[in-house]
C-alpha cells in the first residue's frame, strides 16, 4: 500500500479521536464538578440531621428544616431548565457550586444556645440555599449525557446515564459517612471541622465548572419556553413519567430521609447506635444503591431483554417494591424483636429488608433516570429534565414532611412510627406504579427473558419515545 493512501486514513483517524474527545469533555468536565457537589449534598445533610438530633430536635422539627431544601427543588428546577435553556449548563452548574458554598456558610453560624423556632428558621433558610444549589448542579449532570449521545445510540445512552447516577449516589453515600463521622472527628469542633472539609470539596470542584465548558452547552436552538409552556408541558410520557418519579421517590423518603436515623439512633425504642455508625449504614445503602444503578444494563435489565427499557419495564420493578416495604412494616408492627426490642433481631431485620429495597430501587431509579432522558425533546432537553426532577422534588417534600408527621405523631411509639412510615410507602410504590402504564410506549411491549408480552416490531431501535 502507498505511502500517499496511508496518509489519508491516519488523518482521518487523527480527526476523528480529536472530534470524539472534544465530544466527551463536557460530560468528563460536568461528571467530576457534579461527583464532588454530590459527597457534599449527602455530607450536610448528615451534618444537619444528626447535629439537630444531639440538640434534642424531634422528626417532625428535622423534616421541617428540610422543608425548603425540598420546596426550593421543586421551583428551581424549572427555573434551571430555564436559565440552562437561556444561558447554559455551564452558568448553571456554576451558580449551583456558589450557593452551596454560601449555604454551608451559613451553618457555621448556628448557635446551639439559641431557642428551638430560631434554630429551625436559621437552618431551614441555610438548607433552602443548599437545596437550590443541589437542583442548580444536578440539571448539568442529567442533561449532558443527552447532549454527548446520539438520538440512535439508545442502549449507550441507558448505560451512560446509569453509569454516572450509580456513581453519583454512591459518592453520596461517601458524603453520608464522611459527614457523619467528622462530626464525632471532635467532641467540641467536630461540627466545624465538618462543614470546612465539606467547603473544600466544593472548591475542588470549581476551577473544572469555570474553565472547562463551552458558555453555549445546553442552550436551546430553538426559541426557550416561558414558564406557561413548561409548567402546561405537552410532552405526555414526560408527564406520565414524572408523576410516578413523584411518588416512586416519595415512597423512599417517607422513611429514610428522617425516620430511619432517628430510629437507628433512639437508645428507648430503637437500636442506639452511635453516629459514626448511624452515618456509615446510611452511607452502606447509598453506596450499594449506587453501584447497583451503575451495573442496572450490565447485571439486571440486559440480561433480561430489557434494554433499552420502556414503560412496562418501569412498571413491573416499581411494583416490585410494594411486597418489600409491607414485608418491613409487617416485621417492624408484629415481629417480637420490634415488640421486645431485640436489638440484634431489629437490626438483622432492618439490614435484610433494606438491601433488598436497595437492590430493586436502584433499578427503578436508573430505569427513570434513562426514560427522562429519552422522552425529552432533544432542542430543549434541559427545560424537560428540569420539569421531571420538578416532580422527583415535590415527591421528596411530601415524603420528607409525612414522614415527619408519621414517625412522631400516628402511633404511641417510635417503632409503630417507623412501621406507618413503611405501610405508605407500600401505596406510593403502587401508585408509581400504576402511573407509568399510562405512558403511550407500548411499541416493544414486555419483556422478561423468555416471557413476551405484545412485542410488536422486533429490532425497533426508540420504543415510542412520547412527544
Amino acid at each position: 500500500m502507498s505511502a500517499e493512501k496511508i496518509a489519508p486514513k491516519a488523518t482521518d483517524a487523527a480527526s476523528d479521536a480529536a472530534s470524539q474527545r472534544k465530544t466527551l469533555m463536557p460530560f468528563i468536565v460536568i461528571s467530576i464538578s457534579y461527583l464532588l457537589f454530590t459527597m457534599t449534598d449527602g455530607g450536610v445533610r448528615m451534618i444537619v440531621l444528626l447535629h439537630a438530633y444531639n440538640q434534642g430536635f424531634t422528626a417532625m422539627e428535622v423534616a421541617i428544616m428540610f422543608t425548603l431544601y425540598e420546596l426550593a427543588g421543586v421551583v428551581t428546577n424549572i427555573a434551571a431548565g430555564m436559565l440552562g435553556d437561556r444561558w447554559g449548563i455551564r452558568w448553571t452548574l456554576n451558580a449551583g457550586l456558589s450557593l452551596q458554598i454560601a449555604g454551608l456558610g451559613m451553618l457555621f453560624g448556628w448557635d446551639t444556645s439559641w431557642d428551638k423556632l430560631s434554630a429551625i428558621v436559621f437552618v431551614t433558610l441555610a438548607q433552602m440555599l443548599c437545596g437550590i444549589a443541589k437542583d442548580l448542579t444536578k440539571l448539568g449532570g442529567k442533561t449532558v449525557t443527552k447532549l454527548v449521545t446520539p438520538d440512535a445510540q439508545q442502549t449507550r445512552l441507558f448505560k451512560l446515564v446509569s453509569l454516572l447516577t450509580g456513581w453519583k449516589n454512591a459518592l453520596k453515600g461517601v458524603g453520608y459517612f464522611m459527614g457523619a463521622a467528622l462530626l464525632d472527628s471532635h467532641p467540641l469542633y467536630g461540627y466545624y471541622i465538618a462543614l470546612a472539609v465539606m467547603v473544600g470539596l466544593v472548591l475542588l470542584a470549581f476551577p473544572w465548572a469555570l474553565f472547562g465548558l463551552d458558555k453555549n452547552l445546553g442552550t436551546a436552538k430553538k426559541k426557550p419556553a416561558k414558564l406557561r409552556q413548561i409548567l402546561l408541558n405537552p410532552n405526555y410520557n414526560l408527564n406520565m413519567l414524572s408523576l410516578a418519579r413523584c411518588f416512586l421517590f416519595g415512597s423512599r423518603d417517607l422513611w429514610f430521609e428522617v425516620p430511619l436515623p432517628f430510629f437507628l439512633r433512639d437508645s428507648v425504642h430503637g437500636l442506639g447506635l452511635p453516629r459514626s455508625v448511624v452515618g456509615a449504614f446510611l452511607a452502606a445503602y447509598i453506596i450499594l444503591y449506587g453501584m447497583m444503578q451503575s451495573y442496572t444494563p450490565q447485571l439486571v435489565i440486559g440480561p433480561l431483554g430489557q434494554t433499552p427499557p420502556n414503560k412496562f419495564v418501569a412498571m413491573v420493578w416499581a411494583f416490585m417494591l410494594v411486597p418489600i416495604t409491607i414485608g418491613i412494616g409487617a416485621a417492624t408492627t408484629f415481629s417480637p424483636a420490634f415488640l421486645e426490642r431485640d436489638v440484634n433481631g431489629m437490626l438483622g431485620a432492618l439490614i435484610g429488608g433494606i438491601v433488598v429495597f436497595a437492590l430493586v430501587f436502584a433499578v427503578n431509579s436508573s430505569v427513570h433516570s434513562y426514560l427522562v432522558v429519552r422522552y425529552a425533546a432533544g432542542d430543549k432537553v434541559a427545560t424537560d429534565v428540569g420539569f421531571y426532577y420538578m416532580a422527583n422534588a415535590m415527591g421528596r417534600l411530601i415524603g420528607t414532611l409525612t414522614s415527619g408527621a408519621l414517625y412522631s405523631y400516628a402511633a404511641p411509639n417510635p417503632t409503630l412510627g417507623f412501621a406507618a412510615c413503611m405501610w405508605a410507602s407500600s401505596c406510593f410504590c403502587f401508585v408509581s406504579g400504576a402511573v407509568v402504564y399510562f405512558a403511550k410506549d407500548d411499541a416493544a411491549g414486555f419483556v422478561c427473558g423468555p416471557l413476551r408480552c405484545g412485542l410488536a416490531e422486533e429490532g425497533k431501535a426508540d420504543r415510542g419515545a412520547g412527544s
